[in-house]
Parts: structure tokens; sequence; C-alpha cells
């Protein structure tokens, strides 16, 4: 995470982490008069019975696991994360001089939005522009809910974790409840204890759900600003492709299989000067003027 990642989700981890880390001076009860040492939190706890403790791992796992979704995000969601400006140039290289099969290669080799994507729009580019379009748009938006279902997750944690704490509200007040009513208030160090519980739970709740909360709006719009700027470099490295030139043309997993058979049935392969030295059907490199291909026999049409 870089610098200034790392500065503006620190505060949000500080708040998480707050509820496990406080020291157990912050919830105690002064105690000066009684002259007796204050319970700490993890004695409340261990005191509330197995039901408390169940409800406090909840409360922690859903704290370890905000903490770790917020830093998933802030290591993920970033321009060069989902489009790093290396692979842009490569790819823009190879798609310029008509190396399409090797353009796929890369992008096979690659695991980020803007390979995975522009990867489906090359495997489609013999079936014409339409499709291309079609591939590239399903792919997109598959990979911008996988990229916003983490996120999610946020949400999700923000809702539950005060109904957890709530959950252990309301089993606190019965305790404080049952304690009432078997010694009254002639025992108020237990009654205060179970008082105790109920408004910790209650706050625990609220210490993971503010920062869920607030980061889930973030990365909301951070990943609909990456999510932007990827798909405007996918459009930018096919608007020049050929489509006329490269009909039938086969790219991907099955690029040797079915390149005889393209060049058999589609007949003439028409070509730019201007394109490079490579045959639009297996990729080859040729001298431009030179007819038929020498790697896949396929006719070229050679234009100025």
């Amino acid at each position: 995470m870089n610098k200034s990642a790392l500065r503006r989700f620190l505060p949000l981890l500080v708040c998480a982490l707050a509820l496990v880390i406080t020291p157990n001076a912050g919830f105690a009860e002064e105690g000066a008069e009684a002259g007796q040492e204050a319970q700490s939190v993890f004695d409340t706890i261990r005191e509330g019975g197995p039901l408390i403790m169940a409800i406090w791992v909840a409360i922690i796992g859903t704290s370890v696991t905000m903490v770790t979704l917020i830093i998933q995000n802030a290591m993920q969601l970033r321009k060069d994360k989902l489009a790093p400006l290396p692979l842009i140039h490569s790819l823009r290289q190879l798609i310029a001089a008509g190396n399409y099969q090797e353009a796929w290669e890369t992008c096979n080799a690659n695991n980020n939005y803007l390979s995975n994507v522009l990867r489906a729009g090359l495997s489609r580019i013999g079936r014409g522009k339409d499709a291309v379009e079609d591939g590239v748009s399903e792919h997109g938006l598959r990979e911008a809910t996988i990229l916003r279902t983490r996120n999610s997750y946020l949400s999700v944690i923000g809702v539950v974790s005060p109904m957890i704490g709530l959950l252990g509200t309301v089993i606190g007040m019965m305790g404080a409840f049952a304690v009432l009513a078997g010694s009254g208030i002639s025992d108020p160090r237990a009654l205060s204890g179970k008082i105790g519980e109920v408004l910790l739970a209650t706050a625990s709740g609220l210490f993971i759900a503010i920062p869920a909360f607030v980061s889930y709006y973030i990365f909301r719009n951070l990943s609909q600003m990456c999510i932007v700027h990827a798909d405007d470099v996918v459009n930018s490295l096919l608007i020049d492709i050929p489509y006329d030139e490269l009909q039938g043309v086969q790219i991907g997993e099955n690029f040797n299989a079915g390149v005889h058979q393209v060049g058999i049935a589609t007949g003439a392969r028409k070509i730019s000067m201007s394109l490079g030295t490579n045959c639009p059907v297996c990729n080859g490199a040729v001298s431009p003027g030179v007819n038929p291909c020498p790697h896949c026999g396929a006719t070229l049409d050679w234009a100025a």
C-alpha cells in the first residue's frame, strides 16, 4: 500500500482495532471509595457466560474481517492495479503492429481488469466490431461485479455488527434484571457489572459499524472511478482495429488449430503496408508484398 493510501485509511483501522486493544482502564470503574480494583474487560466478558463469550467472538471476528477488507480494497482499488501503465504501453504497441495473438497471450499472462476484459474482446476479433464490443461489455460487467462484491461485505458488516451488539445488550439486560430480582439493590457491584456488559456490547457494535460504513462509501466511489478509467483504456486500444480485414480470424487458445481452415474458407486477405509485417491470419512475420503467407498459406492482398 502506498503512503497516501495508508494515511487515508489509518484512522479507520485505528477505530476498528480500538475495541480489541483498548486498555482495561478505559472500561474500568472508579473504585477508590470501595478500595477494590475494578474488573477488566476480559473478566467482565468471561463472567457473562458462554453466550456472551460467543457474541464477543462474533464481534471480534467481524472487526478483523472489516480490517482485512479495508486493507485489500486499499491495495486493489487503484488505477495502476486495474490498468498498469507498462501493460497499456505493451498492448498498444502489439495491437498497432497487428500482433493480435501476441496481445491476447499478454493479456492471458496477466490477471487484472484490463487484461481480462481486453482478452475477451480480442478473442472475438474475427467476428466483427459488434461481437468485440459485446464481449468487452459482458466481461467488463463481470469484472466490475467481482470488484464491488468485496466492498459490499463492508456494508454487510456495518449492518450486522450493531445487531450483534444489540443482542449482547439484550442478554446483558436480562442478566441485570435477574441480579436485581435476586438481591435487589443490596449488591450494587453485581448489578453495575451487568449494566457494564450492556454498554460494552452496544459500544463495540458501533465501533465496528461506523468505520465499516465510511469505508464502504469511500471504496464504492473509488471503484467506480477506477473501472471507468480501465474501460476507457480498453476502448482506446480497440478503436483502430481493422475489423473488416480480420473477418474469420481466430485469436486465442484455438489460434493454431483454425488457421488453415480460415485461410481456405475466406480466400484473399487484404492487408495494408502501414499495418506492419505480420500476417492478419496467423500473425506470422511476412515481408511487405509477399503472397501467399509463407506460414499459413493464406492469400494476402497487399494495399498501399
